[in-house]
């Protein structure tokens, strides 16, 4: 078993314990076999989403059994200080709960199946960069990474590292009074619901180092476009690929579903690989209720080579 490596990507914000993967059950050995054999001899791109990041503890917005979420969309975030005093005071807390995160076998399987030869290219919906830790090189983050901050008057980004640290000398024993509380639950995204609206106000808010402008995460909010580059090279990736395999997305949002449209509107093979219905099963060529990660595992293990 590869070393565990913690805090190399997204650092700090898995909550959940990371999952084993299971062996793949026999009426699910039999969709891989149809799915191997769709895939042999093509290259194919791979669109992934929060489903396969599960099980390195990172929870999701939509799979089976979870918590009903409202994330703040990027309207709410640039309308008013009180919205983005109340996001940062509960990312701080988030982030200072949250274990590190650390890719698992899905990750590891993309990755080999990249070395492969057998993709034109990863296109992630998440943000934690956990593919570039595995060991994927060609990958969109196509709703940006967790890693960064960004300021949206300068457009200089940081680490969200330095942001940790700078909004800890401005709040000095606030993640203490937060655990006094008693009354945070961690949510995704190193997000956190905090009911202690006091605790919130007093909440102090970094600001640029370098022109005293507005930091946000450097990832597209809910109600914020995808940036055109991110989607035309994904779109290249696709048109390059002789199939798409979609892995642990619901595809609720355009921003992944438009590759399922455009794939199926080429007449291009599309597998769906999730546990539970998507929003693109009606142009799944195959369609695999299944885990990701060992889904994934055996695909690459099993593959031939192209």
């Amino acid at each position: 078993m590869a070393e565990q490596r913690h805090g190399v990507g997204l650092t700090g914000f898995a909550s959940m314990p990371p999952v084993p993967p299971a062996l793949p059950s026999s009426d699910e050995l039999e969709v891989l076999v149809r799915i191997r054999d769709l895939l042999a001899g093509r290259r194919f791109a791979l669109l992934t989403g929060a489903g396969l990041s599960t099980d390195s503890g990172i929870p999701d917005y939509r799979g089976p059994g979870s918590p009903p979420r409202t994330p703040m969309t990027y309207q709410e975030f640039v309308k008013a200080a009180a919205n983005r005093q109340r996001y940062w005071a509960r990312n701080h807390i988030g982030w200072s709960h949250l274990r590190h995160a650390d890719p698992n076998q899905g990750h590891r399987a993309a990755a080999e199946l990249e070395r492969r030869g057998h993709l034109t290219g990863l296109i992630t919906q998440n943000v934690d960069r956990l593919h570039q830790d595995a060991g994927s090189v060609n990958v969109v983050d196509l709703h940006g990474r967790y890693d960064q901050i960004v300021c949206l008057d300068c457009r200089q980004t940081y680490s969200r590292r330095l942001l940790a640290g700078m909004l800890e000398e401005l709040n000095p024993g606030f993640i203490d009074r937060a655990k006094e509380s008693g009354l945070v639950e961690i949510a995704p995204d190193a997000d956190s619901t905090v009911e202690d609206q006091a605790l919130i106000s007093s909440f102090v808010v970094a600001v640029c180092p370098a022109c005293g402008g507005t930091l946000k995460p450097d990832f597209v909010y809910f109600g914020e476009n995808v940036p055109k580059d991110r989607v035309e090279t994904s779109y290249r990736m696709v048109d390059d690929a002789a199939a798409l395999v979609v892995a642990g997305s619901s595809l609720t949002v355009m921003s992944g579903r438009r590759f399922v449209r455009h794939a199926a509107k080429d007449g291009k093979p599309v597998v769906i690989i999730n546990r539970g219905a998507t929003r693109g099963d009606d142009k799944a060529t195959v369609k695999l209720e299944a885990g990701v990660s060992e889904s994934l595992s055996w695909l690459a293990a099993e593959l031939p080579p192209v």
